[in-house]
Parts: structure tokens; sequence; C-alpha cells
């Protein structure tokens, strides 16, 4: 069973507020927490099944407690609508401040307000070995419980970066390519230099005018169809394939 200490504070990191104050999230599910608990990440506390306890005994090694408590007991205070395995409460990390990296692509999020494509757009960051994302302050938040979920233990391994975009843009000497519905073809472009910035705009308005000013270059992805336009998930993937393959040949 799940104490009345830890359920309030595990009910309370689904907001974004409690989970700035506290410093921590929380991860659901076997393959996840598997994942955080393998990562070296500090894990103050996990909640998990029988089952699950003796699976995995080397594993729950890592969480500074361990509570055993019903598949019930999961659902009522996480977030899933079935959970017969785990949830863990996760120290959020501290990160060195971003740098650039000459040959290395990061993904630049301009007001992504939907927690399921940011989940996505991390998992695809981490599929092509994008390993830092640039997000607006008005992104959503990374530790979302939506967010995790759709990351599907990615957010381990991409480093989310929440900067003022502008500031970040206008100082750097790499290429800055946004994804407009009008630009160079993704599929034909000839990149200047294998790596640089992609800009990814809000699902409703696309890229803001601020950060429009930082673009050096307008790419977009050909439709062969009617559909008036991608999925921000979608669109990050395409753009990713293209241009690290382009870089490869570059």
């Amino acid at each position: 069973m799940i104490s009345t200490k830890w359920a309030k504070q595990i009910k309370s990191l689904q907001l974004k507020k409690y989970r700035k104050a506290e410093q921590q999230f929380i991860v659901e599910g076997e393959k996840a927490v598997l994942e955080v608990l393998a990562s070296g990440w500090q894990v103050p506390a996990l909640f998990a099944t029988e089952r699950f306890l003796q699976q995995h005994p080397t594993a729950i090694q890592a969480a500074q407690l361990v509570q055993p408590c019903s598949p019930d007991d999961l659902v009522k205070v996480g977030t899933f609508n079935s959970n017969d395995a785990a949830l863990a409460v996760v120290a959020i990390p501290s990160w060195p401040a971003f740098q650039t990296t000459p040959g290395q692509w990061t993904l630049v999020l301009d007001s992504i307000n939907d927690p399921g494509n940011l989940g996505t757009i991390i998992r695809v960051a981490d599929w092509y070995g994008i390993q830092q994302i640039l997000c607006s302050a008005d992104t959503a938040d990374c530790y979302n419980p939506k967010v995790i979920a759709a990351a599907k233990g990615s957010f381990l391994r991409v480093k989310l970066h929440y900067l003022n975009l502008p500031e970040v843009l206008t100082r750097t000497h790499l290429p800055v390519y946004g994804a407009y519905l009008g630009g160079e073809n993704v599929h034909q472009l000839a990149l200047s230099e294998p790596g640089g910035f992609i800009v990814l705009g809000n699902e409703a308005n696309g890229i803001s005018q601020q950060v429009g000013q930082c673009i050096s270059r307008k790419i977009t992805i050909p439709a062969f169809g009617d559909a008036e336009s991608l999925n921000v998930g979608i669109a990050a993937a395409v753009i990713s394939d293209n241009l690290k393959r382009l870089s490869t040949l570059s």
C-alpha cells in the first residue's frame, strides 16, 4: 500500500509547479521504470507490485526507498489507466549549460504545446542521435507525465534546455533551418555543413515571427497528396531523417 504522504506527493508531481518546487517527476510502467533504474539517475522512491519486485531484484537496488503495492494502488496515484508493474519518483537532473557542437544537429522547439508531440520529438531525436533539444519557455514541460510516457525512455538520453531562442540563435555561426510550408525541398538540400539547428514551430501557428528572423534557410517537406499539414512529431522525423542522411554525404 502507498502511504497517504507519498500518494499526495505523487499526485502533486503531476503538476508543473510542484515538479519545479520539488525537483522531482514520476515515471510509470515496467519498461520505463527499468530504464530509469539502470540509468544512474537518482530514484528517491519506487512503488512496485510483488511480481515486479520478484522479477527485478537487482534493478530495484538503485532506488532509495522500495515499497510494495498493488496494481490498483499504482493506478489510483498515477496517470496510467492500468499499471501492473511500477511507478518511480525520480530526481530531475542538472544539465551542463547548452553548448553547440560542430557537426551535430540540434532540434529547436518554438512553442510546442502538446505533451504527446514533445514526447514523440524526444524519441525521434534519440533515434537519430540528436542529443540536445532547445525549447522556448512556453513549450510543454519535458517532465510532464504524458511527455515521459510518449518519450518511451528516450528522455534519459536527450537533454532539453529551456532558453530564450532568439538570443541563442542570433549568436550562432551554424546554419539555422526552419520548417515551413514553403521553402527548399528537404529531399534535395545542399548542406553548407553537416550540422546546425532545426527549428519546428507551434502546432497551430508555426514558427513565431521573432524566432523566424533567426532562420537562415527555410525548408519544407514536399506534399504528394492533399493533406493540409503534417503533425509536428512526424515532421520532426522526416526532416531529421533527411538532414542526417544528407550530412553523411556532405
